[in-house]
C-alpha cells in the first residue's frame, strides 16, 4: 500500500494495488474509487483533501491482530 499527498493539487491518493485502473467511480463528491478489470478496488483518491481531512500530510500506521 502506498499513500501520497500532492499538496500542489490538494489530492490524497491511497494505492492498494499496482494493477491497472479499469474504471473509476466518484462514490461521494470528492471521493474517487479506482477498480481493476476484475472489479477489485485498487485505489482511493480524496479531492480537496485539506478541506476533508484534518491533516492530509500526517500518517499514522498501525498493524493489529
Amino acid at each position: 500500500m502506498k499513500v501520497v499527498y500532492d499538496q500542489e493539487v490538494d489530492v490524497l491518493r491511497i494505492v492498494f494495488s499496482n494493477a491497472e485502473i479499469e474504471e473509476s467511480d466518484e462514490d461521494k463528491p470528492g471521493v474517487i474509487l479506482d477498480y481493476d478489470t476484475n472489479g477489485n478496488m485498487v485505489g482511493l483518491e480524496v479531492l480537496e483533501a485539506s478541506k476533508r481531512i484534518e491533516d492530509p500530510r500526517a500518517l499514522d500506521y498501525a498493524v493489529t491482530g
